[in-house]
């Protein structure tokens, strides 16, 4: 195994996760199974590999959608069956209730052979991908996904409540100034009639969560806050400069000519939802979502971690939780864009996309 889920170092805190993770095992057929951790690279979860097997525990260190430590296992499960139809998703094996040793719980997901993904030139099969998921037809039941009614209105509304950190995000005037505007510029969009269709969508789309089989399929290997929305906003998660330039591993900066090919890949798959008069639109507000996130992370990650009861759960992004490696690129990709400088250079590059973007 190669990339995100390539080797990590022992700490005390992965022993710890390693430790309760056996005690969970012990009732399974993996009872007695040899571990070994992963580099801590996201924020939400430890991986943690199966030796021996084609399994790995996908250990939750809190619930990005706030929920609790049962109902967020649910709804991860959910995402995978979900998306695992499309076939560029892991496969689940099973659930890991929270427990005292595993409060948060885990799921036992395939662990893909891969490398990381290479910019621009895995973008077409991250493309495919994303039309795979976005093909899908949608079932008759959605639940337990998040399926707004009106789909524009929740991302306001998702937007919004980052937005409120801002006040105490200590940004240069100009950013907040530029940022501010474009909530406004959103909120207005949000308030004429027209929506976009709606189908699967990933909402975590950054090159990052991908990986690249030997045949150069692509694999979405973060599925915790699928939802049904618009496919333009998987489409810009993949491509803007907050998600290309945030992951070391899949690190790029993409011309606009990159950019546009990976929309005219994604457009060149059938049977998906129409979407092209929403891509910038909706990538404008994705880089939203990005930047008031960015401001609410800086907030809230110098609280100290949540001290719950097993299966309690909910969002936590104190620094404590990863390791010092880790909260060190966070912190370093978030003061990067949140500089005025990269908050214009985004907001450029949507004015120079207009010309060649459809629709």
């Amino acid at each position: 195994m190669t990339g995100r889920l390539e080797q990590g170092t022992a700490t005390p805190r992965l022993d710890a996760v390693c430790t309760g993770l056996r005690a969970a095992l012990a009732a399974t057929a993996f009872t007695g199974a040899a571990l070994a951790p992963m580099r801590d690279k996201g924020l939400a979860h430890d991986h943690i590999r199966l030796l021996g097997t084609p399994w790995l525990a996908r250990i939750p260190k809190q619930s990005q959608m706030d929920l609790p430590a049962a109902e967020n296992l649910a709804y991860q499960a959910a995402c995978f069956r979900r998306a695992g139809a499309g076939g560029h998703t892991p496969q689940l094996h099973s659930i890991l209730p929270p427990s005292p040793g595993l409060p948060q719980g885990a799921l036992l997901v395939e662990e893909i052979e891969g490398r990381p993904a290479t910019l621009p030139q895995d973008l077409p099969a991250i493309a495919r991908a994303l039309a795979s998921l976005h093909a899908l037809p949608r079932p008759a039941a959605t639940a337990p996904l998040l399926d707004p009614a009106d789909p524009l209105a929740a991302m306001r509304d998702e937007v919004a409540a980052q937005g409120a950190y801002l006040a105490e995000a200590r940004l240069a005037p100009a950013v907040r100034a530029l940022v501010e505007r474009e909530l406004a510029a959103f909120a207005a969009l949000c308030a004429a009639p027209a929506r976009p269709a709606t189908c699967l969508i990933s909402f975590d789309a950054h090159p990052g969560n991908f990986l690249i089989r030997p045949n150069g399929a692509a694999v979405l290997v973060d599925l915790e806050k699928g939802r049904y929305g618009a496919a333009s906003l998987d489409l810009a998660h993949a491509t803007n400069y907050t998600s290309t330039t945030w992951d070391l591993d899949s690190h790029a900066i993409l011309t606009v000519e990159q950019i546009a090919a990976f929309y005219a890949a994604w457009e060149a798959v059938p049977g998906k939802p129409s979407a092209t008069a929403w891509h910038l639109p909706l990538r404008r507000a994705m880089w939203l979502w990005a930047v008031t996130w960015c401001a609410k992370w800086r907030v809230l990650s110098t609280a100290p971690r949540r001290a719950g009861e097993a299966g309690e759960g909910g969002e936590d992004w104190s620094a404590e939780a990863s390791d010092a490696a880790l909260i060190a690129h966070v912190r370093e990709r978030v003061d990067h864009y949140l500089t005025p400088a990269i908050v214009s250079r985004c907001l450029d590059e949507f004015a120079t996309l207009e010309r060649h973007l459809p629709g």
